[in-house]
C-alpha cells in the first residue's frame, strides 16, 4: 500500500486542495492529510482552529465521498528538521510528500523525503480568499459549498473582519 502525505494550513479548506487530494488519490493508495500550523487561531493569517479545519476537510471529504484519507494535526516547530522528524515520527509512514508551499518541500527534500509539487491553480489560494472575505467580495465560489456554508455557520467571516479591524 502506497501512502502519501499533503501538508497544508487549509485556511480555508478550498476547492484547489480538493482537487488535489483527488489527484494524489489517483496515485496512492491513502492520503495522510497534515494540518500544519495546528497549534493557531484566531489570526489573520490563521483565523480557524484545528479542529474547525479538520471538519471543514471532513465534511467536504465526506460529501465527495472520498475515504481514503487520515488527518494529524502539525504544529509549528521553528526548526526545519525538528518539524520534519516530529511528523516522521508522529504520523503513519508515508512514501511521498505533496505540497505546493516551496519552503515545506525544500524541508522534506533535505531530510530524505520523496517530494511531489502539487500544481498550483492560479487565483485560488487561502490567502486570496481571506483577503476577499475581508473586502466583501465573492470568495464562495472558491470553496466547495460545505466550506462556505460551515465558515457562515461559524461566523467565520465576521470573525476574519474582526481580526482585520482590530490590527
Amino acid at each position: 500500500m502506497h501512502r502519501a502525505l499533503f501538508i497544508g494550513r487549509f485556511q480555508p479548506f478550498h476547492n484547489a486542495h480538493l482537487i488535489d487530494i483527488k489527484k494524489v488519490l489517483e496515485e496512492v493508495d491513502e492520503v495522510i492529510i497534515a494540518i500544519g500550523s495546528s497549534q493557531e487561531k484566531k489570526t489573520l493569517d490563521n483565523p480557524f482552529s484545528y479542529k474547525e479545519r479538520r471538519q471543514m476537510i471532513v465534511n467536504t471529504l465526506k460529501n465527495n465521498k472520498i475515504k481514503k484519507y487520515k488527518i494529524y494535526p502539525v504544529p509549528d516547530l521553528y526548526n526545519d528538521k525538528k518539524w520534519v522528524d516530529y511528523i516522521k515520527k508522529n504520523l503513519p509512514k508515508y512514501d511521498f510528500v505533496y505540497s505546493g508551499n516551496q519552503w515545506t518541500l525544500r524541508c522534506f527534500k533535505r531530510h530524505d523525503s520523496k517530494v511531489r509539487k502539487i500544481k498550483l491553480i492560479r487565483g485560488i489560494s487561502s490567502t486570496i480568499i481571506r483577503d476577499k472575505i475581508i473586502k466583501s467580495k465573492d470568495w464562495q465560489k472558491m470553496v466547495p459549498k460545505e466550506i462556505g456554508v460551515y465558515i457562515n455557520r461559524i461566523k467565520g467571516v465576521e470573525r476574519i473582519k474582526g481580526i482585520c479591524k482590530s490590527k
